[in-house]
């Protein structure tokens, strides 16, 4: 299941907004992390949304680059954040903001969203 399907992304901007305005945060550096409660039985345990602020990296490339390894580390890792979700018979909505001025290795990011990933069970 190390897959990365397009219902697991959290689109709209409604919802973003209403994630944004209403959800739980926390922060394990270099994340910030907003995370929210879904009432619905179509979609998936998690959406996830990734960003990436424009004011840290002005280059796309930068920023592309950067979602592009959260994506990848979230994708390796959500296993167990999903057996947890499934046996609690809840959904989250989830927004990972990349905090950090300086871009970083695949593998310290891996272990950071690990982190996440372990602490989001701990809670939910």
């Amino acid at each position: 299941m190390e897959t990365f399907k397009k219902t697991e992304h959290l689109t709209g901007k409604k919802k973003i907004e209403i994630l944004a305005k209403k959800g739980n945060s926390f922060s394990i550096f270099p994340l910030r992390v907003l995370w929210k409660e879904q009432q619905s039985d179509i979609i998936p345990s998690v959406q996830v949304v990734i960003s990436v602020p424009k004011k840290n990296f002005r280059k796309a490339v930068d920023r592309n680059k950067i979602k592009r390894r959260i994506r990848d580390a979230y994708r390796k890792n959500k296993n167990t954040l999903y057996k947890h979700l499934e046996l609690a018979n809840k959904k989250i909505a989830l927004m990972l903001i990349f905090s950090d001025k300086e871009k970083l290795e695949q593998k310290l990011i891996e272990e950071k969203v690990a982190e996440v990933l372990q602490k989001l069970i701990k809670i939910t």
